[in-house]
């Protein structure tokens, strides 16, 4: 609900103001006088101040400096008597958004004060965009056939439709703020804010800041009244990445806004109510976090009303050749493809860095090739070197097997777990192998092993 604040000393004046916007339904409170005003203002946070110009004492300038000075993403409209309009265009480029006339006109001020609070929406929603990375986030760039993506998928619209809290988990890189997106923009908070926050990015201090805001003052640095992002987020979706990296101290704060939906800011003295749904993820075990006294059990349970679990690439090698040719698409070069031998090695990757991982190493290849089919040798040394698996020769499939490359990948495999057991002294190794060292270093050489 949109809060506003009224400063008109003319007390059947600002009554009826109060009573007219109250029944638009805003959140209204009144001022009677300039110095009552900011003291108020410097208690609370508004989305909107209706100021009147000529005022005993502090006047509308003064109100409007104020504003500017401690919430400066607050709008300010200000009020004119007959024969001040000028000095109300005076206070426009000041930062006044627009000025109402005395004696008004009931749809006017309705009119502005919509077109003033859609600013303010507005503003906050291009602050919002700035602070999000660039991609666009949609229910289809989640990407994936296997059985255990299929189903997460089939269970994201209904868990979309409900208000209880979700907890997904997953490695690092797994796609953990791809499937919060989705349940955001499938549910019915697709219209509202959808914000996210890294908890291991801040310090402690700074944490409860950005989520919760502050008033000038209330520490070093403070200088202007500040919303937190669950204001920000109200009646949509607040996205806690990391949860587990937060501290104890923050974590009964977090709890409170989850069972009583209020909070106060840092520095503040009045409970804001806020309707917020709130997703977190973590890459770490919260069960053991709690038996360790890292993470409070009853908050565990409060975040943990719907868990996903987002498997790791190693274990639905099956998507990796559609995630392929999505990044593939998204880097611009949808002519070019894997050829068999490079496919094969990036499905036996382990990807230890998941889905990131394999957007990064597409991404470094098509830039450092042009050919159009991309051979085996051209994938970096991370992805070539990987472990001959224990389960022995791989598969043939239709297209047949490259034996020469699998032959490649079992020596190189030997030459780096020689070099590794004798702690790369390369005479040890070539020993461990019963060759000599002048082919030892010669098999290095071929595979560019150092």
């Amino acid at each position: 609900m949109e809060r506003i604040l009224i400063v008109e000393d003319e007390r059947n004046m600002n009554e009826v103001l109060k009573m007219l916007l109250e029944g638009e339904g805003y959140e209204v409170a009144s001022a009677y006088d300039g110095n009552e005003g900011i003291d108020i203002l410097n208690k609370d946070i508004f989305d909107l101040v209706i100021t009147d110009i000529n005022m005993p004492g502090i006047d509308g300038f003064g109100v409007l400096k104020t504003v500017k000075e401690i919430s400066p993403d607050t709008i300010v409209v200000m009020i004119t008597a007959f024969g001040t309009t000028e000095r109300a265009i005076e206070a426009m480029k000041l930062g006044a958004y627009d000025y109402i006339d005395k004696p008004f006109k009931i749809d006017e001020i309705r009119l502005i004060v919509k077109k003033a609070l859609e600013r303010k929406k507005l503003s906050t929603e291009i602050r919002i965009l700035k602070d999000k990375v660039s991609t666009t986030y949609q229910f289809d760039n989640i990407i994936g056939k296997s059985a255990k993506m299929q189903q997460i998928l089939l269970s994201l619209p209904k868990i979309a439709k409900g208000m209880s809290n979700v907890l997904i988990l997953g490695e690092s890189g797994a796609g953990k703020e791809l499937i919060a997106h989705a349940i955001h923009n499938l549910s019915d908070r697709s219209d509202r804010e959808f914000v996210a926050v890294n908890c291991a990015a801040f310090p402690e201090g700074l944490l409860e800041s950005e989520l919760f805001g502050h008033m000038k003052g209330a520490f070093t640095g403070a200088v202007s009244n500040k919303q937190g992002l669950f204001e920000v987020a109200d009646k949509g979706s607040i996205f806690l990445d990391e949860i587990a990296e937060m501290p104890l101290s923050l974590q009964s704060k977090l709890l409170r806004v989850i069972e009583d939906s209020t909070f106060r800011r840092v520095g503040g003295i009045s409970d804001i109510k806020v309707d917020v749904r709130v997703i977190s993820a973590t890459n770490k075990n919260l069960e053991k976090q709690v038996k360790e006294g890292k993470f409070r059990e009853d908050l565990y349970y409060r975040l943990n009303v719907i868990p996903v679990l987002i498997p790791p690439l190693r274990e639905r090698k099956e998507d990796i050749p559609l995630l392929v040719e999505h990044f593939l698409k998204k880097f611009g070069v949808t002519k070019r493809r894997f050829g068999n031998s490079a496919m094969a090695a990036l499905v036996e990757h382990e990807w230890k860095g998941n889905v990131r991982e394999l957007e990064n190493i597409i991404e470094r290849v098509v830039t450092l090739s042009e050919e159009e089919v991309i051979k085996k040798d051209m994938l970096p040394m991370e992805v070539l070197s990987r472990k001959v698996p224990d389960s022995g020769a791989p598969a043939l499939n239709e297209d047949g097997v490259d034996l020469d490359s699998v032959l490649e990948d079992i020596e190189r495999s030997y030459l780096i777990k020689a070099l590794d057991a004798s702690k790369g002294v390369k005479n040890d190794a070539a020993k461990l192998l019963n060759i000599s060292f002048r082919s030892f270093r010669h098999r290095l050489d071929k595979y560019g092993i150092k």
